[in-house]
């Protein structure tokens, strides 16, 4: 936002023509930050609750870069998705206080927002853990509790019985699987809480890159999953926040 358009914004405050309340909502329809190739939308908080997010897959290191500072200006937290090594390096440079999540293939500028609930994340295997680790620290940066199940698939039912009391902690699971995608049905029947369903592309031919599991899950058959496209951990975290913050009555 430019300087002299906050100011006029303020003093209009100050002398009583525009509410605080009215001032925010100016605020969430003002400018982005453009760049070469890029037109960051630093204002989106405002409207959302959450920063706009860097993708970083098909733009070049110093793209993200730009983007992520540009993010920045206004605080914590800022995330950068599908980050390769590369990506981190150079938003690394640019901020400094960025910390590279290799396995969740995330970038993150911590902040301070209000603290929102419990999540569970759990995942079926070990090949989905890049997909369920972007979901949790998605979570985890947006103010969530996370906590995390791994390797509990219902090929080994036992495995997933045996961590019922901790999934029945939670105001929100994500439940993050490939193969037949089975998981998130299964989770559903045994907490109180929404599941949040993330298919992964995992899996052999039949899978169909994951399209097999996406449809498992969209027909579920225990109420309360709701289910995000093939790979979105990071979508899935937002959600699972979005949830929680709509139960405590907050924006």
């Amino acid at each position: 936002m430019e300087i002299d358009a906050f100011l006029g914004l303020l003093e209009r405050v100050a002398r009583g023509e525009l509410t605080p309340a009215a001032a925010r909502e100016e605020l969430a329809h003002l400018p982005f930050r453009t760049g070469e190739g890029l037109m960051a939308d630093t204002h989106r908080v405002l409207r959302t609750g959450e920063a706009e997010a860097v993708y970083c897959a098909g733009k070049t290191p110093d793209q993200a870069a730009e983007a992520f500072a540009a993010l920045a200006e206004g605080g914590g937290p800022v995330l950068a998705t599908r980050a390769a090594d590369e990506h981190a390096r150079a938003i690394a440079v640019a901020v400094p206080l960025a910390v590279h999540h290799p396995l969740a293939r995330m970038v993150v500028l911590e902040g301070s927002p209000r603290p929102c609930g419990r999540v569970v994340v759990v995942c079926a295997g070990t090949s989905d853990l890049p997909v369920a680790e972007e979901a949790a620290v998605t979570a985890e940066a947006l103010g969530a509790e996370v906590i995390r199940v791994h390797d509990v698939g219902v090929a080994g039912l036992h495995r997933l019985l045996s961590r019922a009391e901790v999934l029945r902690t939670a105001a929100v699971v994500i439940a993050v699987a490939g193969m037949e995608g089975a998981l998130p049905t299964v989770v559903a029947g045994m907490v109180p809480a929404p599941v949040v369903a993330v298919p992964t592309s995992v899996g052999y031919g039949a899978a169909f890159g994951g399209l097999a599991p996406l449809l498992a899950m969209l027909n579920a058959c225990a109420p309360g999953v709701a289910v995000v496209n093939i790979d979105n951990g990071f979508g899935a975290g937002v959600l699972a926040v979005r949830i929680l913050r709509g139960a405590q009555g907050s924006a």
